[in-house]
């Protein structure tokens, strides 16, 4: 199983940037996709960005504009640039290797944008 770790959250005032990033154990393109998600207060994981090894690329509609995910040159590495944050980007975000029966997760890095 492949290991993520997260880095890269912190507190922002709305408005600003933060970018996460996402170190994987092996590369990334060894999975159908890689994904950033953040956790509601019900703990529910929705969707913020993914990005598929054919290069698609899909966006959650509340943050297309404003967040850019990527992938290091070295292929280990997945990033979330975040702009024009939001207090209702709050949360704790979560990188993800996607598989065909699911997702492998990271331990997930708190973003918190104050008003």
């Amino acid at each position: 199983q492949v290991d993520l770790v997260e880095s890269g959250g912190g507190l922002v005032q709305s408005g600003g940037s933060l970018r996460l990033s996402c170190s994987a154990s092996q590369s990334t393109y060894d999975f159908p996709g890689m994904g950033w998600y953040r956790q509601t207060p019900e703990k529910q994981r929705v969707m913020v960005a993914k990005i598929f090894s054919d290069e698609k690329i899909d966006y959650a509609d509340s943050v297309k504009g404003r967040f850019t995910i990527s992938r290091s040159v070295n292929k280990n590495t997945i990033y979330l640039q975040m702009n024009g944050l939001k207090t209702e980007d709050t949360g704790v975000y979560f990188c993800a290797a996607i598989y065909t029966w699911g997702n492998a997760w990271g331990q997930g890095t708190q973003v918190t944008v104050s008003s």
